[in-house]
């Protein structure tokens, strides 16, 4: 009786490793997806995004239906604000 309760405890831990593990994964690349769609919208609107490092959403600023994120390029530092279907504000930061 004591082996199989020992198996099961065993295969929950493995099992919660990789789950654990494999969240980190999809938050990374989630968060890869952010930096890279917020570059290629400022670009669009012609604003020069060389090299995006990271982006940073800005939770006192940013509301339901209103995102604000501070993105951080090789050149600069902009503050992106985003409506829906609406293009968006950006200001120059640093």
């Amino acid at each position: 009786m004591s082996a199989p309760r020992h198996v099961a405890i065993f295969l929950l831990l493995l099992l919660s490793i990789i789950l654990s593990g494999r969240s980190e994964l999809i938050a990374r690349a989630d968060a890869e997806t952010v930096k890279g769609m917020l570059a290629a919208q400022i670009r669009s609107q012609g604003i020069a995004c060389d090299k995006p490092r990271h982006a940073v959403r800005d939770a006192k600023r940013s509301k339901p239906d209103h995102d604000v994120w501070i993105l951080t390029c090789e050149n600069s530092t902009y503050r992106v604000s985003r409506y829906p279907d609406l293009a968006a504000k950006i200001e120059r930061v640093r």
